[in-house]
């Protein structure tokens, strides 16, 4: 009697790119029934007159840090957070801000404006976020050891940094940006 071998469970890093292509799917069609690859609604955000882009994104967050959290507590991820400075998040903000008040999206909502085939997020979005990639990695070489580091905190995250459980600072955050989206909703915002 011959055995088969059991079928070959794909490598990590396959499986982790096709959890990725999962989850981006979903988080695009999110944003897009959502209204958030809109111009308007983008441009409403930027004006404080449209709270939708907020109240998704914290959304996003509060769903994310829990569920991190969870798959952390229950011992199914590790977290490696990455080094971060003040210098790295000036020089990061900056680029992201320039390029959200020129064209009006970010980064992932120019992928759902893609996807719902507006022409400015395919032509200006996606080329712009490639010539201000290619602009950063031929800068990053002399940026590295300079404002980059600047201000340098490590890879703390809040809970590591207060010598605390997780928890301690994930459910008054989770509750903090729980009672902020119901203020927003409340108020008509």
């Amino acid at each position: 009697m011959e055995t088969k071998p059991p079928p070959a469970k794909p490598e990590p890093a396959k499986a982790q790119l096709l959890w990725g292509l999962i989850f981006g799917i979903l988080f695009g069609f999110l944003l897009q029934k959502g209204g958030a690859t809109k111009y308007d609604v983008i441009v409403g955000q930027l004006l404080l007159e449209d709270f939708t882009v907020l109240k998704i994104m914290l959304s996003a967050v509060v769903t994310g840090m829990i569920g991190v959290y969870l798959m952390k507590t229950l011992g199914w991820v590790t977290l490696h957070p990455k080094v971060g400075s003040f210098g790295a998040s000036v020089i990061g903000g900056l680029i992201f801000g320039a390029g959200f008040a020129t064209l009006g999206y970010c980064p992932g909502t120019i992928a759902g404006a893609v996807g719902n085939g507006y022409l400015d997020g395919l032509v200006g979005g996606i080329v712009g976020i490639l010539i201000g990639a290619g602009l950063f990695a031929s800068a990053y070489p002399r940026l590295k050891g300079g404002i980059l580091t600047k201000g340098n905190w490590g890879d703390v995250t809040l809970p590591r940094l207060f010598r605390v459980n997780d928890w301690v600072v994930v459910v008054p955050v989770a509750a903090l940006i729980l009672g902020l989206l119901w203020w927003i909703e409340a108020s008509g915002l």
